[in-house]
């Protein structure tokens, strides 16, 4: 005889609500959160500072734990502070007791969450972690709990209420929580004086990566890629150039290859607007722009982007310091390159 199972239970019965009450609970969860971090931010004392310090003395890494939603706040705190400048990565207190705890080494600063400061798995760890001697920041909402008063720096979190209507799901408190550890994280950050750059090398397949990293060099044409011909081309010569090479317009050199004009699809449809070229025997310098807009190989990527944009071009020859022509692009590698 097969064995009996119990039926599902039916789902609860959805409240209806209309539109009016559903944004009316959306804002008050805003209103009661941006409460809290208004009270957080004056709360903010020296243990603030001595934290930081302290991270910025550590010979190791930031080690953050937590558990459940704590657990989830720390995680983002140890990934943006990675991200920023300051080593960290996060222990699952549970796993910690099991075997983990080895991945914490005496040269960490340890980053404890938890809101009412009595977890069980994180209680568990800190004497471990105090006889291994490491420097135990905690980050709690009630000051006279055994974490807060265990741990060397005590941060406080603490919030009047959560959003919850029902008082028990973390929503306030953590918010409080993420925002103190970014606040953290953006204080080491300005002290190491990380900047654009460094968080760029961090992020390199992202697209501030790209924007950041990637210069005219990278993705320019070189060599016999390069459309340019001779002040004693003619336009009909100037447009083979533009059609062999695909750029859009063609660089016009003298004989040590310096730049000297260019020649563009604009001042093509103006040439054929003027009767008294001939394509095939008027020369190209008398229908080229002068002085055209150049960039150097060494300079960013983005700001080819940049300058396009600025005089609505789409193409950029590059030059050297001699106004030899050393590259070209178009808003076309621009696109594959995802710098735009």
């Amino acid at each position: 005889m097969n064995a009996s199972f119990s039926p599902v239970p039916p789902p609860p019965a959805v409240a209806s609500l209309t539109d009016a009450e559903l944004l009316r609970s959306g804002r008050k969860v805003f209103a009661i959160e941006a409460r809290a971090l208004e009270t957080l931010g004056p709360r903010l004392d020296l243990a603030f500072a001595e934290a930081c310090r302290v991270i910025l003395a550590c010979r190791g890494r930031v080690v953050t734990v937590g558990m459940g939603k704590s657990g989830h706040i720390a995680r983002k705190i140890a990934a943006t502070m990675a991200s920023t400048g300051t080593p960290a990565f996060f222990v699952h207190p549970g796993e910690a007791s099991h075997g983990d705890l080895g991945m914490i080494t005496d040269a960490d600063v340890v980053l404890a969450l938890s809101y009412s400061g009595e977890t069980d798995e994180v209680l568990t760890i800190v004497p471990v972690l105090r006889r291994q001697g490491n420097r135990i920041i905690a980050m709690t909402g009630k000051p006279a709990s055994t974490l807060a008063r265990l741990a060397d720096i005590h941060l406080d979190v603490g919030v009047a209420e959560e959003a919850c209507p029902l008082g028990l799901a973390p929503t306030t408190s953590t918010t409080a929580a993420l925002v103190m550890g970014d606040a953290l994280a953006v204080a080491l950050l300005e002290a190491r004086g990380f900047t654009a750059d460094d968080f760029a090398r961090s992020h390199p397949a992202g697209s501030l990566g790209r924007r950041l990293l990637l210069h005219i060099s990278d993705v320019m044409h070189v060599g016999d890629a390069i459309p340019r011909v001779g002040a004693s081309a003619s336009i009909s010569d100037a447009l083979v150039e533009m059609s062999r090479k695909r750029l859009g317009m063609t660089a016009i050199v003298d004989d040590e290859e310096r730049l000297i004009g260019v020649f563009t699809d604009g001042d093509l449809r103006r040439a054929l607007d003027d009767a008294a070229f001939d394509l095939r025997t008027t020369p190209v310098v008398d229908a080229m722009t002068r002085e055209p807009k150049t960039i150097r190989a060494d300079r960013l990527a983005v700001e080819a982007a940049q300058l396009m944009e600025s005089h609505k071009i789409n193409a950029l020859l590059v030059v050297d310091e001699a106004r030899h022509v050393v590259g070209a692009l178009n808003i076309h590698d621009l696109l594959r390159a995802r710098v735009v």
